[in-house]
């Protein structure tokens, strides 16, 4: 069986301050190997880039960081920070959900993207010009000769993502994490950036982890799936599985408000209520008070449930996974008489 590039077992986060402490990831476990794409989609506040943050060391000193994320056979938590620093740009590329805040408005694009080949020895500085101007031609930017010497303003919001894209590949890390890479940017530029981000994990065969909330984002790139509720994972699967047999009522939820052009808006059905507060998570099931299936059942309201295997590859965090394949066959089946 293939090795695991990244590992990540029994991770927690916890934020302390104010007297208080805040459980922002509880106990996550996956495997990441070589050359997928893994999908982790929740809502916001579920933990998915706290768990991303805390695989490159970039959570502030209030976070209390436990359990075990190996990268490449080097293990990151609790590692000097020497370790992690030479681990970041070259093991790990990162795309940030909003690249102003990436990018240096005061240094041009082209000393931007080259950074990391210069802070890691990868390239000598006679060659800034070159590389630079290969990056941006491999991310799709027009007229990459005379971009590079532009600044972040002068490029458009498409344009500074697939920038902050060249950032990242320039090492040829073998993982990059993809934060909400699509969030501020339209539905045209969405779709343009995401072809990038594809093509180039194709080309130099990076493992993606892409976090967002948006599941037709994970439909279309991801090769398996992770989806977070309340700081833990609540079911994973292949892409196939996950769409076609969701094994979680919060699965099912995400799916049921997921609008289509080809549907009847009338038939979205939110998830009731909102996510709860990290400190303070309900007793039983954190999606209890959500949940259509549970809601009246004492097992969900006074006990946890573990994540449980289903099938190969195939785990879920619910009492009842039986009966949420009832509701995913009603949703399927409206989505078919929506499409008749």
């Amino acid at each position: 069986m293939t090795t695991p590039i990244v590992s990540v077992r029994n991770l927690s986060v916890t934020f302390v301050g104010s007297g208080r402490s805040v459980p922002a990831v509880r106990g996550v476990d996956f495997d990441l190997y070589p050359g997928e794409i893994l999908g982790v989609v929740g809502e916001s506040g579920s933990g998915k880039s706290v768990t991303a943050l805390s695989m490159v060391g970039l959570l502030p000193e209030t976070a209390e960081v436990s359990g075990s994320v190996t990268v490449a056979g080097t293990e990151v938590i609790g590692a000097p920070e020497e370790t992690i620093r030479k681990m970041r740009g070259r093991d790990i590329g990162i795309v940030f959900q909003d690249p102003m805040t990436t990018l240096n408005p005061v240094q041009n694009v082209g000393t931007q993207v080259t950074e990391g080949l210069f802070v890691h020895d990868l390239a000598p500085r006679s060659e800034a010009t070159k590389r630079a101007t290969e990056l941006l031609r491999e991310v799709q930017i027009p007229d990459p000769q005379a971009r590079i010497h532009q600044y972040p303003h002068q490029f458009s919001g498409g344009m500074r993502q697939r920038a902050v894209i060249a950032m990242a590949i320039s090492t040829r890390p073998r993982v990059i994490i993809a934060d909400e890479p699509t969030t501020a940017l339209d539905v045209t530029v969405q779709a343009q950036v995401l072809s990038v981000l594809k093509n180039v994990q194709e080309d130099t065969g990076a493992t993606v982890i892409l976090i967002t909330h948006d599941l037709g984002v994970i439909a279309e790139m991801a090769d398996r799936v992770i989806v977070m509720y309340a700081g833990r994972v609540v079911e994973r699967g292949s892409v196939e599985d996950i769409f076609a047999r969701p094994q979680h009522p919060y699965t099912v939820g995400l799916m049921s408000s997921l609008p289509r052009l080809d549907m009847d808006l009338e038939r979205l059905v939110p998830i009731p209520g909102q996510p709860p507060s990290a400190d303070n998570l309900p007793t039983g099931c954190p999606f209890n008070p959500r949940c259509s299936i549970g809601r009246d059942r004492e097992i969900c309201s006074s006990e946890e449930p573990p994540l449980i295997e289903i099938g190969e590859g195939r785990e879920t965090a619910c009492h009842f996974p039986d009966e949420v394949l009832g509701l995913a066959a009603q949703l399927l089946e409206m989505r078919a008489a929506d499409t008749s």
